[in-house]
């Protein structure tokens, strides 16, 4: 079995190859991977990998959102988190992240608002990104500009099972107390 090539060991041989060959591996990778081309379409974007990131939140919004794409969405937290994270490896926007991660969120709850009570994990990963939504936001200093959409995710939950309602407030009242705290 070939050992496994180390990222020194790839620069080293890097180093070996000319311009030209390296300019024609990236192409290669280019024109193969769509992730290499989502990467580099963001990074050279000048800072807008708007459209890029309208990909992954559609991905998103259409497993949740009745009538974005079909009438009943699968409801898949797999597919849409997988999303989530694919977007995350190409995106040069951090208010893009944000907004992808809380779109999930606000898409769980228009799913539970139009098909009723989910299931527990359902309601876990929707919890989780919130609070890794709110974390984000903090760290960032974003928090504001998001301020209104995540009170309006624990407004729209009233009277949904599970404690889905109780855990999002509890989040959202810690995180945005220790904004206010610190300010």
């Amino acid at each position: 079995m070939a050992e496994k090539l180390s990222l020194t060991i790839l620069k080293q041989l890097l180093k070996t190859k000319t311009n030209m060959d390296l300019i024609e591996d990236i192409a290669s990778l280019y024109k193969t991977f769509p992730q290499v081309k989502e990467h580099y379409q963001a990074k050279f974007s000048g800072g807008d990998d708007s459209a890029i990131q309208r990909k992954y939140k559609n991905i998103v919004r259409a497993e949740f959102v009745p009538g974005f794409k079909k009438e009943y969405p699968d409801a898949r937290v797999s597919i849409a988190r997988k999303a989530i994270s694919e977007y995350k490896k190409v995106a040069v926007s951090k208010y893009g992240i944000a907004d992808i991660m809380l779109a999930y969120v606000e898409s769980g709850v228009v799913y539970t608002n139009e098909f009723g009570d989910i299931d527990e994990p359902f309601y876990n990963s929707m919890v989780s990104m919130y609070e890794n939504t709110l974390k984000f936001l903090l760290k960032e200093q974003m928090l504001a500009e998001f301020e209104d959409r995540l009170l309006a995710v624990v407004n729209n939950t009233r009277g949904i099972g599970w404690g889905f309602h109780d855990d999002l407030r509890y989040c959202y009242e810690e995180y945005v107390h220790i904004r206010h705290k610190d300010q």
